[in-house]
């Protein structure tokens, strides 16, 4: 006689949730497989997360939603950070979920896209789209290079070409920042005088100018690190136009940018007037070897940034110039811009010869400064924070900030209990009204440094607590000399 075999409903589920988990189209990767599974796809989406994290639980079922659907076209895959920190910590993931897109086992973007399955599914299907467009006629070409934006061009032997693999690799690495097409066309590359195999990389026509080559020509064998290097060198020429979309590329550096109304939809030839008086001095210093990069910006699209040099929105036709370095020094031309170049040429030369005095954001020197907490600005900076014979504490705050104003009361009791100590300042600057130096990271308010006398250049940041008591005894540990305490009556 058989046996009847019964099954639990709670064995039922657990094998069900076993074959569940089993069944899981995301790939689960480690440090010891990361790189090697990784560099197998040509496009993959990475999730870092944490089990505890409650935006990693949440993301979950439409993770794994996205990578059923998208089987065969994308890989989904996930690395838990508590256990393969190494891989985690290699790139940057400071927080979960993290979600990066990977091509070939390169990091290649972040991943910007919406949290839901059916957002997973949409943006990644645009990202497994070719990286680079195939050009098979003249229109083609005619047609990619007629915009607003550069274009990478790869000109090969036929479609077999070793290098025109190499390209379409680097193609999909860098495919989020710059255009990519290629080609194997006779008459394409007979007609871009190429012989053998290139790349160029061409300028859009509305930035074309006498002063400049309209394309540059990439000579090395291709690679993903050469092209990267090559195009980020070049793209933007002697004089690009800045905008909101490429300002984070640009202001990294010694940069003077011209600012008017630029205009290249409605008014090409006005805007190349003034940008081409710009690139027939800057041509000069270029050609000396002289180190800094320029660019013309829309005046009414970096109104803040002009304030930040005093220039205010500039009136009429002229532009305004001001020069920013990469360490956050400022300078701001105080002639009128001369349609000669001579005005800005005068001002080029005073840079390098280091003679211009560095513009500073600064609130007025206060008349009285007599108050238990000294009241900074940039032009007293020095003067009091950086006093070598003295210890300073110093708040950066912002006048509308809620918790500075909470702080306020007990950082002036901390003041007058410090009011007798020669050796001892507490301070305070109006950070939104006044240029802060730039070995002081402010991010948000109120920040507080601790600047020892004889180490000014080492400023402390103070992550203490906010409590009278708290502040007198981070001074006793840090203050060179013991702090010299009025005593109120409630001390006593």
């Amino acid at each position: 006689m058989a046996r009847r075999v019964s099954f639990s409903p709670v064995a039922v589920l657990l094998s069900l949730g076993a074959a569940l988990v089993a069944a899981s189209d995301v790939l689960e990767l480690g440090d010891s497989d990361f790189d090697s599974t990784a560099g197998r796809h040509d496009t993959m989406l990475v999730e870092f997360f944490a089990p505890w994290c409650g935006h990693c639980q949440k993301l979950a079922p439409e993770y794994e939603a996205a990578a059923t659907r998208l089987k065969g076209l994308v890989t989904l895959a996930k690395v838990d950070c508590t256990a393969n920190s190494e891989t985690c910590a290699r790139f940057g993931v400071n927080g979960y979920p993290t979600l990066k897109i990977f091509r070939n086992g390169e990091d290649s973007s972040a991943y910007d896209g919406p949290r839901s399955a059916d957002g997973i599914v949409s943006h990644m299907k645009k990202q497994a789209s070719p990286s680079s467009v195939e050009l098979k006629t003249a229109d083609d070409l005619d047609r990619l290079l007629h915009s607003f934006d550069a274009s990478v061009v790869g000109f090969f032997s036929d479609a077999g070409s070793a290098q025109l693999a190499e390209f379409l690799k680097a193609a999909g690495v860098l495919r989020d920042s710059y255009r990519f097409a290629h080609t194997s066309i006779p008459e394409l590359l007979e007609r871009n005088q190429i012989q053998g195999e290139a790349v160029v990389l061409f300028r859009p026509p509305h930035l074309n100018s006498k002063f400049e080559d309209s394309s540059v020509r990439y000579t090395d064998a291709v690679s993903t690190s050469g092209l990267r290097r090559f195009i980020k060198e070049n793209i933007f020429g002697m004089c690009p136009h800045l905008t909101n979309e490429n300002k984070e590329q640009l202001m990294g550096r010694d940069l003077l940018t011209v600012f008017f109304d630029v205009d290249y939809l409605h008014n090409p030839k006005g805007s190349n007037y003034w940008r081409n008086r710009v690139m027939k001095v800057a041509s000069r210093f270029v050609s000396e070897g002289m180190p800094l990069s320029y660019a013309i910006a829309d005046r009414s699209d970096f109104s803040y940034e002009l304030s930040e040099f005093g220039l205010g929105a500039g009136e009429g036709e002229l532009p305004v110039v001001a020069l920013r370095t990469a360490a956050g020094e400022k300078y701001a031309m105080q002639e009128e811009f001369t349609r000669d170049g001579k005005a800005l040429e005068r001002f080029l030369e005073d840079y390098f010869a280091r003679k211009l005095k560095r513009y500073v954001k600064s609130e007025p020197v206060p008349e009285n400064n007599d108050g238990p907490v000294k009241v900074v600005v940039a032009e007293t900076f020095d003067e009091i924070v950086n006093d070598e014979s003295k210890d300073v504490l110093i708040e950066f705050y912002a006048p509308w900030c809620g918790h500075c104003k909470n702080l306020e009361p007990k950082y002036k009791e901390l003041g007058e209990k410090m009011a007798n100590d020669p050796k001892i300042v507490i301070a305070k600057m109006d950070a939104t009204a006044n240029d802060v130096p730039p070995n002081y990271d402010v991010q948000g308010f109120p920040a507080l440094y601790f600047v020892p006398r004889g180490s000014k250049e080492s400023p402390k940041r103070y992550e203490g607590g906010r409590e009278v008591s708290d502040f007198i005894n981070y001074l006793k540990r840090e203050a060179a000399s013991t702090p010299v305490l009025t005593l109120g009556k409630e001390d006593l």
